[in-house]
């Protein structure tokens, strides 16, 4: 609830909108990036159900923190693993300040920084948490080939 001005009939209205369920939840988010179209999509608050949720797509998605050692140190490498999947059209490589966005599904809970999850297409609602592993090139790589639903093969593999 953000009124600008509280008083009880502003309430009432609130607490009956509840009831009714026609109110929905305050998400923080920042703005919605205008060009996201680098290797690595920016989610926010606003765009994690359109982007991440997202049935036709399986995304990997890092919730960072911009103070964080770890994820500084991740960012070169998280670029360069967005730069090797880019040409793939079911497979999205993300990233999501989790100081400044909310995550409203609690499947995917932070705990530290960072914390990277695989959502497949086809279980949005299971998604896979990397654990274990170096975070580096040849980890994460071998992470998403491991639990992608679909891709496509290179000259390279066959």
């Amino acid at each position: 609830m953000e009124p600008e001005e509280f008083d009880s009939d502003v309430l009432r209205q609130f607490v009956m909108a509840f009831k009714k369920g026609k109110l929905k939840p305050i998400v923080k988010s920042q703005p919605v990036p205008k060009n996201n179209k680098g290797p690595v999509k920016v989610v926010v608050g606003k765009t994690f159900d359109t982007i991440v949720m997202d049935p036709k797509n399986d995304v990997l998605i890092e919730f960072y923190a911009p103070w964080c050692g770890h994820c500084k140190k991740l960012e070169p490498v998280y670029t360069e693993l967005g730069k090797k999947y880019k040409n793939e059209k079911n497979l999205v490589i993300a990233k999501m300040d989790a100081t400044a966005n909310d995550v409203l599904n609690d499947r995917y809970k932070v705990e530290g920084f960072p914390t990277i999850y695989f959502a497949p297409r086809d279980k949005k609602n299971n998604p896979i948490k990397f654990e274990g592993g170096d975070r580096d090139l040849e980890h994460l790589s071998k992470f998403i080939e491991e639990h992608a639903t679909k891709l496509s093969r290179t000259k390279e593999e066959l």
